[in-house]
């Protein structure tokens, strides 16, 4: 089995890298969504959260107030408090799901797709490298990102002067604040370079591949 990180900065294009390799046949498990899911009520990640932040980061239905949660982890400068919380668990889960694929497939190349592979500081003894045989790096021009964190949070639709401007500049926020993605790519087995066309990102995932499965054969 391949133990892969996929990770890449905001707009990047790293899920749709992930959705290529999943199409040749990789296991692949997104953070985010585990993150989520870790959340939801009945969860001990959950119950966490609100006994740390308090009833106000709680909805009417019980769920979690996702945009009350943001304005005090981001707003307050609190977002280290909430990793401390979700980065652990949403971890753990990750190595519980891996070592469920290696049971079943000796042969596997998991992907895990996260933001943070590089940043994150709950990773355990060893960290990343533990965790993971290689790691891919998505990059692609600022530029680029930001127009498509634009398009991605407008769900699609043509948004007015005003509001692409301020998503504009939530995205430059965003990522001014990311690790330095050069600093990161020095780091990585592998860059894919998302500047181009979709066409060009899938010819390079497509090269890659064989590369990677040849790897889990050789670990199995």
């Amino acid at each position: 089995m391949l133990r892969v990180g996929l990770t890449g900065g905001l707009g990047s294009g790293k899920s749709t890298a992930a959705k290529m390799f999943a199409a040749h046949g990789a296991y692949v498990f997104y953070a985010d969504e585990i993150g989520r899911a870790l959340m939801q009520p009945g969860q001990a990640v959950y119950s966490a959260i609100v006994a740390h932040f308090g009833p106000s980061v709680v909805s009417s239905d019980g769920s979690l107030n996702r945009p009350e949660l943001a304005r005090i982890a981001f707003g307050e400068g609190r977002i280290e408090e909430l990793n401390a919380i979700v980065h652990p668990a949403t971890i753990a889960r990750q190595a519980e799901l891996i070592a469920e694929v290696a049971v079943r497939d000796a042969d596997a190349v998991v992907i895990v797709e996260s933001a943070l592979i590089f940043e994150t500081k709950y990773g355990g003894e060893g960290g990343w490298r533990r965790r993971f045989d290689r790691i891919i790096f998505v990059t692609a021009s600022e530029e680029l990102q930001i127009a498509r964190f634009v398009e991605r949070s407008s769900g699609g639709k043509a948004p007015d002067e005003v509001s692409r401007g301020a998503l504009a500049a939530e995205a430059r926020r965003r990522i001014a604040k990311q690790v330095d993605g050069e600093r990161n790519a020095g780091q990585c087995n592998c860059v894919l370079t998302n500047d181009g066309s979709l066409e060009h990102l899938q010819i390079q995932v497509d090269a890659l591949w064989p590369e990677l499965r040849d790897a889990a054969k050789q670990n199995a």
